[in-house]
């Protein structure tokens, strides 16, 4: 589910801010509404995104959440969590 900057602006505070590392110099960001995830959009409806951290809690400056987290995947933890299921037990 997508939700307008400027819409989230009217909350007095929401549960959480991700902003997510999505590969190098690429960032989104999504809110924790209600146990639900939401990203964040421009208001013409284009994910917001920014090439640095700094950048995206420019962007974001007036949402406030309770927590703000950085959730960065990569490909090594699949490939050790791969390894680890299929490693055998003595």
């Amino acid at each position: 589910m997508n939700t307008r900057i400027s819409t989230l602006e009217q909350y007095a505070q929401f549960d959480k801010l991700v902003i997510h590392s999505l590969e190098m110099s690429l960032y989104q960001a999504s809110v924790e509404l209600d146990g639900e995830e939401h990203y964040v959009t421009h208001d013409n409806g284009s994910l917001l995104r920014a090439h640095n951290v700094v950048d995206m809690r420019r962007l974001c400056q007036n949402l406030s959440a309770k927590e703000v987290v950085l959730r960065q995947d990569s490909a090594y933890d699949e490939m050790v969590g791969i390894r680890l299921s299929t490693a055998k037990t003595p």
